[in-house]
Parts: structure tokens; C-alpha cells; sequence
């Protein structure tokens, strides 16, 4: 029997791969000879995460965060973000880079800079499997982007849709996922 894909890949798995290798190498040269924390934004960016630590061939510390972004239509500033579960590690002084999986309005990226930098990390950058620049809302600096794709809802490789299609091995746009 032929293995069954959920819609038309929008980004293969190879070019997920190939560009996922290229930019760990850049991020171990950037981080080379300095205490970088990696931290992992779930639940989104779990399978991005786990394929970029391993691409970044330098000593490294890995810890997670869960935010949640409650959006209200009646407010104008995008709504309510909270951390759920909070990093474990110490990030005084240390070299911290967040790992989102998508970047679009800015809200969060935003909420979680001003969070870290209050506890006084030693540099603090961010880093996103896709930005999509197109629904930004409000300035967001993302130092590292694996790719940058238009204002479309896309599912796989840790995005969802439902809580569904997260196991995707690819991302594709939801307008063309197959109903099961």
C-alpha cells in the first residue's frame, strides 16, 4: 500500500532538511565559544527544534517554553499572551535563542522579548522555521528564518490545524489538505 499524503507539500522535506543543516552551521558559528541556550517553543515548534539542536554541531543546552496566545476580535492589540509552563534553566547572563515554528503578527515574539530580557540573559535572539511577514502587526526582529512564505494557513512539521496534521513530515497549506 502507498503512502498517503495530506495535502500538496508547500515545503518538502528536503529543502526542510537542507536548509534546517545550513542554518544550524550558521548559528554554531555565530554561538561558537559562548553558553547558548536553546529554547524550544511548544507546541508548534517541537519537530523544527529537535532537527535544528541537531544540526548545530557546538556544546549547547536545550529547554522549553509553552506560551499561549488567546486572540479576542474586539481588541485591537492582538489579545492575551501567557507562558503555561516556564524555562527550567538559569538564563541570567547566558546566550539565549528562542525557536519559534511561525512568526506572523509579531504578538508573541514581542511578549516573549520582553519577558526574557527581564531576567537578564546575556544576548537574547530569535530564530523561526517560517515568518510571514505579510500579517505582521507589530515589529518583531527574528535574526534567523528558515523560510518566508506568504500570508497562507499552513499545517505540518509541528503546526496544526485542530491539533491536527502536526505529524506532517512537509508543510502544506490547508487549502490543500484532504479531508480524511
Amino acid at each position: 500500500m502507498g503512502k498517503k499524503l495530506f495535502g500538496k507539500p508547500v515545503i518538502t522535506q528536503e529543502a526542510m532538511r537542507r536548509r534546517i543543516k545550513t542554518l544550524g552551521l550558521k548559528i554554531a558559528e555565530d554561538y561558537k565559544n559562548k553558553d547558548l541556550l536553546m529554547v524550544g517553543i511548544l507546541k508548534g515548534a517541537f519537530a523544527f527544534f529537535s532537527d535544528l539542536v541537531r544540526a548545530v554541531p557546538i556544546p549547547l543546552e536545550v529547554d522549553f517554553l509553552v506560551v499561549s496566545r488567546q486572540r479576542d476580535k474586539r481588541r485591537r492589540d492582538g489579545g492575551t499572551v501567557k507562558i503555561i509552563s516556564d524555562i527550567v534553566s538559569e538564563i541570567k547572563g547566558r546566550d539565549v535563542l528562542i525557536v519559534e515554528d511561525i512568526v506572523d503578527s509579531g504578538y508573541t515574539v514581542t511578549f516573549l522579548r520582553e519577558e526574557i530580557l527581564k531576567r537578564k540573559p546575556g544576548s537574547l535572539k530569535f530564530c523561526t522555521l517560517l515568518n510571514k511577514p505579510e500579517r505582521r502587526k507589530i515589529q518583531a526582529n527574528i535574526d534567523y528564518i528558515c523560510f518566508e512564505i506568504p500570508n497562507q494557513y499552513v499545517v505540518g512539521y509541528g503546526l496544526d490545524y485542530k491539533n491536527r496534521y502536526r505529524n506532517l513530515p512537509y508543510i502544506a497549506s490547508l487549502d490543500n489538505i484532504t479531508a480524511e
